[in-house]
């Protein structure tokens, strides 16, 4: 394990908690192939459970951190969302790279949205197995910029002081970068049930992402440790439309392992948590599968 685990408890740097800490030391125990799950913007981890029990049932072992200093619900969420302010993309990922160099095994990543982006940018450093990537956030290099995107994203570039804050969703806003693609009463209930502030950093450095150098929003894809990687891509998606995702794939294709891509029709970017999450959640077991066993990596283990 990472110098986080070795006694048991987080070192002082570190940004793992000790329930992040514990879910990683049963992952290994199992000798089951792990799957990390990374959520994105407006979201907490708990909007991958129903995931995480489609691949447990699978026979994979699944973990589902969140970002640093995530609250455990929603309702504590939205009672104190300064605490999910100033999250950098950067931090993110580090957080995220010390959770998976912990596991015994290199895991596949799934993330949605800023948690694609972040899939991506394990990938590039060598960290996952394999990685889908759900209606992923652009990194530099990708240059389309849709107006629908714009939209999604003023409720927080629209005030550069949000740089430095966490910006809640109205209704309204939640309805059209999220939940376009689906009825006005389960919109209602997908924001009740999972909206959150969310950390405006993220979106100020993917803006600026293709003028600055050094931006931390920025992804290796020409590594030949990246492994296979899939990029989904909803039809209707409002926030990260297909041609962000095909400008994506058209880096990422550049690399030697495998990469693919796929719409799904009629899907907004609420594709992970809405009716409709089992068709996405099947796609990406399927792919997974098709380069890492469940079964085998268990059987190795206990060989």
């Amino acid at each position: 394990m990472s110098e986080a685990g070795l006694d048991g408890m987080p070192t002082s740097d570190s940004t793992i908690t000790g329930y992040e800490l514990q879910k990683v030391y049963e992952a290994n125990k199992t000798g089951s192939q792990p799957v990390v799950f990374i959520h994105g913007l407006w979201l907490l981890p708990s909007s991958w459970d129903r995931w995480a029990a489609v691949f447990e049932q699978a026979g994979f072992t699944a973990l589902t951190p969140g970002w640093p200093d995530d609250p455990d619900t929603v309702a504590e969420a939205n009672a104190n969302p300064e605490v999910m302010a100033r999250k950098t993309i950067g931090q993110v990922a580090d957080h995220f790279q010390e959770i998976v160099e912990a596991l015994d095994k290199r895991p596949a990543i799934i993330g949605h949205s800023f948690g694609g982006l972040l899939a991506q940018i394990l990938a590039g450093r060598g960290l996952a197995s394999v990685t889908v990537a759900i209606d992923p956030a652009p990194f530099r290099g990708v240059l389309p910029l849709p107006i629908s995107s714009l939209k999604s994203a003023w409720p927080v570039l629209g005030n550069p002081a949000n740089r430095n804050r966490a910006v809640p969703l109205t209704f309204e806003q939640f309805r059209f970068g999220f939940a376009n693609a689906v009825s006005e009463n389960e919109a209602h209930e997908l924001y009740n049930t999972f909206a959150v502030p969310a950390s405006g950093a993220p979106l100020f450095q993917a803006a600026v992402a293709n003028l600055n150098p050094w931006t931390e929003d920025k992804v290796d894809t020409e590594n030949p440790d990246r492994g296979p990687l899939l990029l989904i891509s909803g039809e209707k998606d409002n926030t990260v439309p297909w041609a962000i995702t095909n400008a994506s794939y058209k880096l990422q294709e550049r690399n030697p392992g495998i990469t693919e891509i796929i719409e799904m029709p009629n899907r907004g970017h609420a594709l992970t948590i809405d009716n409709g999450w089992k068709e996405v959640a099947d796609t990406a077991l399927a792919f997974v599968r098709r380069f890492v066993s469940a079964s085998d990596a268990a059987q190795k283990a206990t060989a």
